[in-house]
């Protein structure tokens, strides 16, 4: 067993990404498959796995699912990663349009920037508290293509953004499917700064693509910020996110930003061999 794969990373999110459109990759369980190639260390390691298939509705179909098997409908920086493989492999012109779970999605690839239109997003709910082991914080949330909360800091840099994240994203107000949880600092009107904990991952990670949008949108819908705005993730890159205020909420927002491929190989049957699956 040898399947191709391409190693990816967009802004310090990482994925591995398997073209599947002729059917070749026959597993019993891929959300097993998912958890196992994604486990760091044992296997290739990523944060999530990206299957892309045939599509009627676009150039192709995506499947996405978090390093923890969970087939989830969106992901900005890995959506940026998807589009520049598929105009690498020839799958899709630089302008595309791809199918997910939460809508068709349009990219254009530039060299190694992407820039990725996302879906209207939803359930915006600004200065509202929960209630997090005995302290009272205020959060705002949306859904920009999966749920985020987004809590704004005075010192990021020194926030417990495991901890912190960890109890919001299992927090009774946001279950059964739970959230993504954001940290955010305003620069300035054009400039914001952004931790973020990521369900599935189950951890911090470097950056976060629809974390870093409704991040923008909920500094944007509280007077912080104007578009367009400069994100910058964890791992110091600049995630650029655009966006047009309409009376019933916000249109033409799109997600740009680098992307990278670490390396193309071949997936060999020992390393689905992982005794934490």
């Amino acid at each position: 067993m040898a399947i191709e794969f391409f190693k990816m990373s967009g802004s310090g999110n990482d994925f591995i990404l398997i073209d599947n459109r002729d059917h070749s990759l026959v597993v019993d369980d891929i959300e097993r498959f998912a958890r196992t190639i994604c486990e760091r260390k044992l296997s290739v390691g990523a944060d999530g796995l990206i299957v892309i298939e045939n599509s009627d509705r676009a150039d192709f179909r995506w499947r996405f699912f978090n390093a923890d098997g969970s087939e989830v409908e969106m992901c900005g920086n890995g959506g940026r990663c998807a589009a520049r493989f598929a105009w690498v492999k020839g799958i899709a012109q630089e302008k595309m349009s791809f199918e997910t779970i939460a809508g068709i999605i349009d990219a254009e690839v530039k060299g190694d920037t992407v820039k990725l239109g996302l879906t209207v997003p939803y359930n915006l709910k600004i200065d509202y508290t929960i209630l997090v082991e005995d302290r009272i914080i205020e959060v705002n949330s949306i859904n920009t293509g999966v749920p985020h909360v987004v809590h704004f800091v005075h010192d990021l840099d020194h926030y417990d953004v495991f901890h912190a994240g960890r109890m919001i994203r299992y927090h009774s107000q946001y279950q059964p499917e739970g959230t993504n949880a954001n940290f955010v600092e305003v620069i300035d009107r054009h400039a914001i700064r952004i931790r973020t904990y990521e369900r599935g991952v189950e951890d911090e990670t470097l950056a976060c693509g629809t974390g870093a949008v409704a991040s923008a949108l909920i500094s944007f819908a509280k007077g912080l910020i104007e578009s367009p705005v400069e994100a910058r993730v964890r791992s110091g890159e600049i995630l650029k996110i655009y966006f047009k205020k309409t009376s019933g909420g916000f249109e033409d927002i799109h997600l740009e930003g680098k992307t990278k491929i670490v390396y193309q190989g071949l997936l060999c049957e020992e390393a689905l061999e992982n005794r934490k699956s």
